[in-house]
């Protein structure tokens, strides 16, 4: 996967629709099968709508006791990249660090702890700006009611 797909992920609706009523279908029959579960996972983790991502988290979760160990590799992956996607950012790193715990070079695993990280870094200074903006407008307001106050007394 380019990171790319990981910020701004193309997957076509079509498919997300044939993976969503094939899971559908062996769901309905009493039994998914673990690559049926993941492909749909794998669909709503790239989706716009955070439901989506949310739902897709929630069945790699269920995935990962289950799988291979090389499975598990897939499934940690894709956790990560969907708690990155809901900026989710801690949640991601733990799911991208163990990966590179187990796989140190593995090349997407960094590249994807690099947007994590500089994510964070971003969104903590957006954070600190908003913060700080705020406070700044409360001492604003506190000031201009001290004037209010000062100026009916007199």
């Amino acid at each position: 996967m380019e990171m790319t797909e990981v910020r701004h992920p193309s997957t076509k609706i079509y498919k997300g629709k044939n993976f969503e009523r094939k899971f559908q279908s062996e769901q309905a029959a009493g039994s998914v099968s673990k690559s049926t579960q993941f492909e749909y996972a794998w669909c709503l983790v790239r989706s716009k709508y955070n439901d989506d991502i949310r739902r897709g988290i929630v069945l790699l979760e269920e995935l990962l006791p289950k799988g291979s160990k090389e499975e598990q590799r897939d499934y940690v992956f894709y956790l990560a990249v969907g708690n990155y996607r809901l900026k989710e950012y801690e949640k991601a790193l733990k799911y991208v660090r163990g990966l590179l715990q187990t796989e140190p070079q593995n090349n997407q695993a960094k590249e994807l702890e690099r947007l994590i990280d500089k994510a964070m870094k971003k969104d903590g200074l957006v954070g600190m700006a908003i913060v700080g903006g705020m406070a700044l407008g409360v001492a604003g307001l506190a000031g201009l009611i001290g004037l209010a106050v000062s100026k009916s007394k007199s």
